[in-house]
């Protein structure tokens, strides 16, 4: 995008070479056209054309005021880290080849305080690409991995790209992000690498930018209540799970829950490649096949032929099998349910709650239950502030088994994105509950019934109260005693399932009162 210079409030930013036809750098390098301003370091990035060696090249400018020493010792740090970066090459990144300083490259009277010169970058600017809106996540997330796969290399050497700006990014002819304009800040460090490789992601999934200090006219992000960025999904809803949640969790803080390194984002990123390369191998139906086998209703005359026989033969018996084995399903179920032997699946799976507190009694007491009680409402409870299915919660206490709340299927368990997930129940006074009643077809998922102090409370400020393994039908959780509350939490450690495929269903809770 060659807009024109925007070279906003910085001393020495008048200075007329800076436009395009423009030289710097004792006249080597003219100026062809701006790609964009990274304000919060007074850079302005160039194509620009190498004279002495006839070839183009990417020069991210350094412009203030020589007299500033605050200013001036800013540009020096960053034309340091520039030359140390000079060392490290990926396909993700663009070489420095030189870098510029007052008396040594550049002249004292021309308002730029450094030049890093590096490598020319052909294709487009990434903010082009997302001109037309934002990209599915299969073409995201291939092209953000090798952008991922550099910036982990170079926090491995010791080093700091700078890559949070997308004005610093260009994608190949090949289909790749790569960072065309480095020299990272100052005070950058490898976190805000991990950030700009979120926002990055969250700005190829929605079309916005998600840090301070993004170029103007690009759309900002919206964020919730708590002042934390909306997950992308709740913008664009085709979002996988894991792609939006990895997204939200590396622009937050580490000490809430957010993504440390670039590895955890690459992990996901290869994980959707992984699966976008195998539903790629579905083959889809070819036009020129027979339309007798590949036709779901027709009003054709049925076709003859040994081939077509076979296949009717085939599927007869198919369909003789599947309803024998419905017939003798409904015998198994009608002489379960008039027997009056206990076969050990009649009734719910009863657990006594297990306290986490020390010192607890071997045999605690626990309350005699009085009845069933009816929260006032009950919402999906997320400390990532990227709750699965929120608009679902309330088919957890509907009194209808037949409908259900879940979890999203996660590629990996419980706490690789997340540390848990749960239903938080509010009822319009405190309550001293008997026990809770899951009743899920997910076995194997650990829950917690923990009470809060208010609906939004830290996860670290619950009291965990019980704890159980949920069996496939009815869980009855038996509570130990504790003091009433109006919040109760009924929060997910792992999750049923395995490998690639974890997620839990919670069809109904029922919350019995205490006498």
């Amino acid at each position: 995008m060659s807009s024109g210079p925007r070279l906003g409030n910085n001393p020495g930013a008048n200075n007329t070479s800076l436009v395009a036809g423009g030289v710097i750098g004792d006249g080597r390098y003219r100026l062809l056209a701006q790609s964009g301003v990274d304000d919060r370091g007074a850079a302005h990035l160039w194509r620009a054309r190498d004279g002495q060696l006839n070839r183009d090249v990417a020069l991210t400018i350094l412009t203030g005021d020589l007299g500033d020493l605050q200013a001036a010792g800013r540009a020096r740090r960053t034309t340091e880290r520039a030359m140390h970066a000079s060392s490290f090459t990926h396909p993700g990144v663009s070489r420095v080849i030189d870098v510029l300083t007052p008396g040594s490259g550049l002249r004292m009277d021309e308002g730029v305080l450094g030049v890093v010169v590096a490598e020319w970058t052909q294709g487009t600017d990434l903010m082009d690409l997302i001109t037309e809106g934002p990209l599915p996540a299969g073409a995201a997330t291939r092209l953000l991995e090798p952008l991922g796969a550099a910036i982990e290399g170079a926090h491995h050497a010791g080093l700091v790209l700078g890559a949070d700006h997308p004005q610093r990014i260009r994608v190949t002819p090949d289909g790749r992000l790569r960072l065309a304009f480095p020299g990272a800040r100052p005070e950058a460090i490898a976190r805000d690498d991990v950030k700009g490789l979120g926002a990055i992601l969250y700005l190829l999934l929605t079309g916005r930018w998600a840090l301070p200090g993004g170029p103007a006219g690009v759309p900002v992000a919206p964020t919730g209540p708590d002042g934390a960025v909306v997950a992308p999904r709740a913008l664009q809803p085709y979002v996988p799970h894991e792609l939006s949640s990895v997204a939200v969790r590396s622009l937050e803080d580490t000490s809430v829950g957010g993504i440390r390194t670039s590895a955890a984002i690459l992990q996901v990123l290869d994980q959707i490649a992984e699966e976008e390369a195998q539903t790629a191998l579905i083959e889809p139906i070819s036009d020129d096949e027979d339309d007798g086998d590949r036709a779901v209703w027709t009003t054709q005359k049925p076709l003859g032929g040994r081939s077509h026989k076979r296949k009717l033969l085939i599927a007869v018996a198919v369909l003789a099998v599947a309803t024998l084995a419905v017939i003798a399903w409904l015998g198994v179920q009608i002489v379960s349910f008039f027997s009056d032997e206990d076969t050990g699946k009649g009734g719910p799976t009863v657990v006594i709650g297990q306290s986490a507190s020390p010192g607890q009694s071997a045999t605690p007491t626990a309350p005699v239950p009085a009845g069933p009680i009816q929260p006032g409402s009950v919402g999906v409870y997320d400390v990532t502030n990227n709750p699965d299915n929120a608009n679902r919660a309330n088919r957890a206490v509907d009194n209808n088994v037949d409908t259900a709340w879940n979890t999203d299927n996660y590629f990996q368990p419980f706490p690789t994105l997340k540390p848990g997930i749960g239903l938080m129940a509010s009822f319009a006074e405190p309550v001293k509950l008997a026990s809770v009643t899951v009743t899920s077809k997910s076995a194997g998922t650990l829950v917690e019934i923990r009470i809060a102090a208010s609906e939004d409370a830290p996860l670290e400020e619950t009291k965990v109260i019980a704890t159980a393994t949920l069996s496939a039908g009815q869980t009855q959780i038996q509570l130990n005693e504790y003091e009433p509350g109006a919040h109760v939490l009924l929060w997910i450690t792992k999750l049923a399932g395995s490998g690639k495929d974890n997620q839990t269903e919670i069809g109904e809770l029922v919350y019995t009162r205490a006498q």
